[in-house]
């Protein structure tokens, strides 16, 4: 997964050229996390280049994005519980302090993590860990993308 896609995240989901890209939804994309330390870690992005917090939007589009972010959420949940029975919750986030454009984090967490981290933020989790070859997304993670894609259009069509 090497390419200049990532200087560009929205640019290049509005392109068709982020492969990182789940689906297109109502005001952003879901993608899923360029490493998956935490199986399914998932990342909403927003569909406007240049916007870089929530207050940012319109109103409409405000909910729009946080609705989104539900949707998100509920699909990785889903699709981590039936996945792995250690499964606990997941976290979502919106922090914007090193990427500087709107995207909210979901974050899986599960009863197997280390005791010191367990019930921590993720951020706290050693460096290492995010750079982790076998946690860096790759064809290893099809089958997961998979799940996660198929989940977020079965609750569209319930919703």
């Amino acid at each position: 997964m090497a390419g200049d896609w990532r200087a560009d995240r929205i640019g290049a989901a509005l392109r068709g050229e982020n492969p990182t890209v789940l689906r297109r939804l109502t005001a952003g994309f879901a993608v899923i996390g360029d490493v998956q330390f935490l199986p399914g870690y998932s990342v909403l992005l927003v569909d406007e280049p240049g916007v870089e917090r929530l207050s940012d939007l319109p109103r409409a589009k405000r909910l729009a994005f946080l609705s989104d972010l539900d949707l998100l959420g509920e699909a990785v949940e889903r699709v981590c519980r039936r996945l792995d029975p250690a499964f606990r919750r997941v976290n979502l986030e919106i922090l914007g302090n090193r990427d500087p454009f709107l995207h909210a984090h979901v974050w899986p967490r599960f009863a197997w993590e280390p005791a010191h981290v367990v019930g921590a933020p993720v951020w706290l989790y050693p460096r290492e860990r995010w750079s982790e070859e076998h946690s860096r997304l790759g064809g290893q993670h099809d089958a997961l993308r998979e799940a996660l894609g198929g989940e977020l259009d079965r609750l569209r069509t319930v919703t």
